[in-house]
């Protein structure tokens, strides 16, 4: 228990001491570049899933006469 204990306090050293965390402005940035390109990316999935679905339908259609 006391190596868990000193693995935790070892990564709140890290935490305050070594990592260097973005200022307010890019933070805000950033969260809205990366809204921006899932809204993008969920949409191209969207089109795609809409495409293969029509596209299987009709094959259905056409192998069911």
């Amino acid at each position: 228990m006391a190596g868990f204990v000193n693995y935790i306090k070892e990564s709140f050293g890290e935490l305050k001491n070594n990592v260097t965390w973005p200022t307010w402005a890019e933070a805000q940035s950033l969260t809205v570049l990366v809204a921006v390109f899932s809204i993008i990316f969920s949409l191209a999935i969207w089109g795609v899933d809409t495409v293969f679905s029509k596209v299987i339908t009709l094959y259905f259609q056409w192998i069911n006469g």
